[in-house]
């Protein structure tokens, strides 16, 4: 190497002839340390003079993984996380969503989810907002889901104060002028179409499912707008809807890396005794009602024979599938159910990979090992505060929907039997990694202990979730599964459903001891 670096300084001098140079370079020496030519005599394991000490980051017990919470005299909790770093993530987290539009038109969450960060009363226009925080090298998102809605920022923790000054015009502040509603429609218009366009239809089974399992009711409503409710919502209703929400105890400020007194300070500053936009009224219609299960059925029929065209076209496919209720994510089981739904697990069945990427799991196993003409079969858990659906989505050709129902449902059956050691062991294992790689991110801890402190106004510690994991027992397993395997199934399905079997010889397989579905006799075909 430094030969190397002797030829260039050379060439760049523009030196003559080799023998030339060498006669000019004297006899070749040995330096004693190779500190660059500035300090010569400076070893590597010693510090430059002149520079800045650095700061690096040191354990202490837990590394001080506690979560700091303080509630404002108006009821808003600010909670913070110690984290190294020169950057910060803050947000504003919200008990707010479409579960909670029953007398408003479906879809309020979504339209407000792409109208954040347009102009506010300090602002003119969302590119001013994107220009201040540009200043701080900083990022914003917002992002709704059936019970919460989250405003966040990510940027230099130097400018805190201007982020949460930010966060709170943006939240409190709103214009809603008739241009950003319009653009926000159209935007809304184009989602929906890119939803139905899609050769992945997850996120719109997702929406069937719970419209199947919670008919008409809190987590069932519709989490995207109806394109027939665009027309409707207007800055009244929207207005409506934020006084009765956007309220100070319904709000978490959480904060990742950054000082917990500093951001306190901040949250009195800009969101103690505020006034919103939409003035300061009593609430007079929240919609404090209890997810009721109901369980049933959802179709939709559609040709998806032409849904990827192209060289190599993308297979017909029709998509099932089936949920049990589970439960909430504050009763004790919730822990059992995650694990049993690792222990599922599932993909696609081209998926790549070994056992971290779900290869040992039972739907890998049991399904797409030995059904070379299933194309998916994935474990989902959806849990909220007072209710939770545990599904498994399918994927095949419609002339083999029927035998494909019939595996699902006799996977379902096979939850409720002998739990092999081995597997609860592994599943117990990859949750716990799972968990652990996410929480290395600034921004997944940062939504943790937002949505952790709107719930529950407290929040578990990783190491402590890791040992309520440990805990789990294959008693446990079969306990909560005698008890979902109890209850209705919800179904949804997508594509050619000619050969759908019904509800009724679905629910039927899941109460017997195999899963297998009543035979069908037809006497023409």
């Amino acid at each position: 190497m430094a030969a190397v670096v002797l030829v260039a300084t050379r060439l760049l001098r523009g030196t003559g002839a080799w023998g030339h140079s060498r006669l000019r370079f004297g006899t070749r020496t040995c330096r004693q340390f190779s500190s660059g030519a500035a300090y010569p005599s400076v070893p590597l394991s010693f510090p430059l003079p002149g520079v800045p000490t650095p700061v690096f980051a040191t354990v202490d017990g837990q590394e001080k993984f506690e979560t700091k919470i303080t509630t404002l005299d108006n009821g808003l909790r600010v909670a913070s996380q110690n984290k190294f770093g020169q950057f910060c993530t803050v947000g504003i987290l919200i008990n707010s969503g479409s579960r909670y539009e029953a007398k408003y038109p479906s879809g309020i969450a979504h339209f407000l989810e792409k109208l954040a960060f347009s102009s506010t009363d300090r602002f003119d226009s969302k590119d001013e907002i994107l220009l201040a925080l540009e200043k701080h090298g900083g990022i914003c998102d917002c992002q709704t889901s059936r019970d919460t809605t989250m405003y966040a920022v990510s940027a230099d923790s130097k400018g805190l104060d201007t982020v949460v000054g930010l966060l709170a015009d943006v939240v409190l502040y709103p214009r809603l002028t008739d241009e950003e509603l319009e653009m926000t429609r159209m935007a809304v218009r184009f989602e929906l179409e890119d939803l139905n366009m899609r050769p992945d239809p997850e996120p719109l089974l997702t929406e069937m499912i719970h419209e199947a399992a919670y008919r008409e009711n809190t987590v069932g409503l519709h989490r995207f707008c109806p394109i027939e409710n665009l027309p409707k919502i207007d800055r009244e209703v929207l207005h409506s809807y934020l006084r009765n929400y956007y309220t100070p105890d319904r709000m978490v400020l959480a904060g990742v890396g950054v000082e917990h007194e500093h951001l306190v300070d901040c949250a009195r500053k800009y969101l103690l005794g505020a006034q919103p936009a939409w003035g300061s009224g009593d609430t007079v219609n929240v919609d404090r009602s209890v997810a009721q299960y109901t369980g049933g059925l959802v179709k939709l029929e559609r040709d998806m024979s032409n849904v990827s065209p192209g060289p190599t076209p993308f297979p017909e496919l029709t998509h099932i599938m089936i949920g049990l209720e589970s439960c909430s994510f504050l009763e004790e089981d919730f822990i059992p159910f995650a694990v049993l739904n690792m222990m599922m697990g599932g993909g696609g069945s081209f998926s790549a990979g070994g056992p971290g990427k779900g290869m040992f799991t039972r739907l890998y196993l049991n399904v797409l090992n030995r059904h070379h003409w299933m194309y998916n079969a994935t474990s989902y858990h959806h849990s909220y505060e007072d209710t939770g659906l545990l599904c498994i989505h399918a994927s095949a050709d419609p002339r083999q929907v029927r035998e494909m129902v019939e595996i699902i449902t006799k996977e379902f059956i096979l939850m409720g039997g002998t739990v092999d050691v081995v597997k609860l062991e592994r599943a117990k294992t990859q949750l716990m990694s799972m968990l652990m790689m996410n929480l290395e991110s600034r921004p997944v801890i940062f939504e943790d202990v937002g949505r952790q402190v709107l719930a529950t106004r407290s929040r578990k510690l990783p190491h402590e979730l890791c040992e309520l994991i440990c805990n789990v027992q294959p008693e446990d397993i079969k306990r909560v599964t005698s008890k979902m395997l109890r209850g209705k199934p919800s179904v949804a399905a997508l594509g050619d459903l000619s050969d759908l079997p019904t509800y009724e010889h679905i629910q039927s397989a899941l109460s017997s001891r195999n899963g297998r579905l009543p035979r069908t006799y037809r006497l023409f075909r």
